[in-house]
């Protein structure tokens, strides 16, 4: 983790970079005193864009209102003031109904750094929202974990969790339920092929991954990515030369249950295997852009294809839309997830932290995929039956491994 503190116009500003997944970037933000501690305030407040601000004399009224009314009459617990004033920042971020927006206390943000270092106590399992049914799912299970050992599998359903119904619950309230204490079991309620059954998973410290790679046969190799961290990088960057020096002649590069992650991360991969040009560029609200670039020095010399589906999202779908866009590589599988939306962490100067979304994101031919996704240029749907039957056959790789045969040899 890398921490660097600025400041402008007299006001503190703390900027966290490269840290935390989803295609997340850390900058710095200015935060006024409490609203419990300063009450004295126009009657209109004009923040410094020149808008008006909802902080004013009529809503710190009719929040103190509120206060009272609630410490009078709440029946269920005796509220604290540290709760109120965190309702209250939920409760503005959440009037902006953007699934991906969020705010953190100190001790929810530093989890956040914790689990983008590549450990945190949880399943080990991927979750990812179905937009439509608004029902989180397993995107991808990491081996050797919790949720492997449970039998977990990529498209499970999770229903509930401890018996809470997770139908529209934002994603990292859900993960927020799901995670826990070393040594302690979560009770998940799946729905799998229709059916639903209760699963018990004891919780342990999770080390991630987040890149494997192994030869296929003596002329392809693979490489999967799980998702890009900060640590992928150098990962990534070891299996390719280990896949090279090898003797691979083409190569599998698997990006099937990836979220995405860090944009930066992502970046850096695709500069080790993208022609010279633009890699992705972004553009916020008031049409900045900002453009990742390729020298194009390590465009990749052999055959490519990319395995994606439903779960490829965000950063997965970056270097996706990248490699169909150069066509240094074919895109094989499913229709990605379809997030081409930007998220940044801004850190406030009490320690919490607010997630919003920022700009969008577009393919270096300029394609916005948010709420598309990326169709595949070879569509091969996945035998779940194959895969998790006795033979454990993985149809998608195998049909990956065929056509690039075909394009060595003919």
């Amino acid at each position: 983790m890398r921490l660097k503190v600025e400041k402008s116009n007299g006001y503190g500003l703390g900027v966290l970079t490269g840290v935390l997944a989803a295609v997340l970037i850390f900058c710095g933000a200015w935060t006024g005193k409490s609203l419990y501690e300063n009450r004295r305030v126009k009657e209109t407040s004009v923040s410094e864009d020149g808008a008006e601000s909802v902080v004013n004399s009529e809503t710190l009224s009719k929040m103190a209102a509120i206060e009272e009314t609630i410490n009078r009459n709440f029946y269920l617990k005796d509220m604290t003031e540290e709760e109120l004033q965190t309702g209250i920042y939920n409760g503005m971020v959440e009037a902006l109904d953007d699934k991906y927006a969020a705010y953190y206390t100190a001790e929810e943000l530093m989890a956040q750094l914790e689990k983008n270092e590549g450990v945190y106590y949880g399943i080990g399992a991927y979750v990812m929202m179905d937009a439509e049914t608004q029902t989180p799912y397993i995107s991808g299970v990491i081996e050797g974990t919790p949720a492997e050992e449970a039998g977990l599998r990529m498209g499970d359903i999770i229903y509930a969790v401890e018996g809470t119904a997770t139908f529209q619950m934002a994603l990292e309230e859900v993960t927020g339920l799901i995670k826990g204490e070393e040594g302690t079991a979560v009770t998940l309620t799946i729905v799998r092929d229709g059916k639903a059954f209760e699963q018990d998973v004891v919780r342990r410290k999770v080390n991630n991954p987040t890149v494997s790679s192994r030869m296929l046969d003596e002329e392809i190799g693979y490489i999967g990515i799980t998702e890009f961290k900060d640590i992928t990088v150098d990962q990534f960057t070891e299996a390719y030369a280990v896949i090279r020096g090898s003797g691979a002649k083409a190569l599998v590069l698997d990006l099937r249950g990836n979220p995405g992650g860090l944009l930066d991360a992502v970046v850096s991969i695709g500069q080790q295997i993208l022609p010279e040009g633009l890699i992705v560029y972004t553009e916020d609200k008031s049409g900045e852009r900002v453009e990742y670039t390729c020298d194009g020095k390590r465009e990749i010399q052999m055959p490519m294809v990319v395995l994606v589906n439903g779960g490829s999202a965000s950063a997965a779908e970056v270097l996706t839309g990248a490699i169909k866009d150069y066509g240094v590589g074919t895109v094989m599988g499913t229709t990605t997830y379809g997030k081409g939306i930007v998220q940044k962490i801004i850190a406030l100067s009490d320690g919490s932290a607010v997630k919003l979304t920022t700009s969008g994101y577009f393919t270096p031919k300029g394609n916005n995929i948010h709420g598309k996704g990326i169709e595949p240029d070879v569509v091969v749907e996945f035998d779940a039956e194959a895969y998790y039957g006795d033979e454990q056959i993985d149809n998608q790789l195998e049909a990956a491994q065929e056509y690039l045969k075909k394009k060595l040899h003919g």
